[in-house]
């Protein structure tokens, strides 16, 4: 694993522009803080802008081989899942529901992927605004169930009676994911009832959207199915 620099750029709701970037060993969830170029010195987010509100990612969380996952964590909780992406591949980035005030200890945690990483990471908005990612790194034909990076229970025990409002996944895998391009929610019964296509941060931004959504239940999962 190499270390790389993670770089982002934020915008606030006092017309601030704050430039993000950290040298992080990939595969490694990492903080990343403030660069030095524009500030005294390399801080968290919550410390850097206490009391302002993120208006826009200009550029979202980027590193050399991509990134799997981003998120604004606030006491040892998914605050908000951040959108990511490659170096040189980004797009405009989506409207998110940014609706919260900085507080100090807040910070925005990173995965940077390696270059032969498999990691499926799969990024929920639910109605009521709580936000969640699960990820697992399948390693050869078969299936495999997302995780919550964060507590290790599946999508039905963390999320039971709630409603995905907004989606998204990134995978490397491509042609080998047989599971509707991405990742399957099932039911109790083990049938299909939502999901979300998987997009490779190599070739487009992985983009937040409402397609393939439902309402969870206890048992439900989260599964990837692989060919290879």
């Amino acid at each position: 694993m190499a270390n790389v620099a993670v770089k982002a750029a934020i915008m606030l709701n006092t017309g601030e522009m704050v430039d993000m970037n950290t040298t992080m060993a990939e595969g490694t969830v990492t903080e990343l803080k403030t660069s030095t170029t524009y500030a005294v010195a390399a801080v968290s987010i919550g410390q850097y802008a206490e009391g302002k509100s993120i208006t826009q990612i200009i550029q979202a969380p980027s590193a050399p081989n991509g990134i799997a996952y981003a998120y604004v964590n606030r006491r040892g909780e998914i605050l908000c899942a951040l959108p990511v992406a490659k170096e040189g591949v980004a797009s405009q980035p989506c409207p998110m529901p940014f609706g919260f005030v900085l507080q100090a200890g807040d910070t925005i945690q990173v995965m940077a992927n390696t270059a032969a990483d498999r990691e499926f990471s799969y990024s929920v908005i639910t109605s009521d605004n709580v936000h969640a990612i699960f990820a697992a790194t399948p390693s050869g034909a078969g299936n495999v169930e997302l995780t919550h990076i964060l507590s290790g229970q599946g999508i039905g025990a963390s999320l039971t009676g709630k409603s995905i409002a907004a989606q998204w996944a990134t995978s490397v895998d491509g042609s080998k994911l047989i599971s509707g391009g991405g990742v399957y929610v099932l039911n109790d019964r083990g049938l299909p009832i939502g999901g979300s296509v998987a997009t490779n941060p190599a070739n487009l931004q992985p983009k937040a959207n409402m397609m393939g959504r439902c309402t969870l239940g206890l048992n439900f999962v989260a599964r990837v199915s692989t060919s290879s």
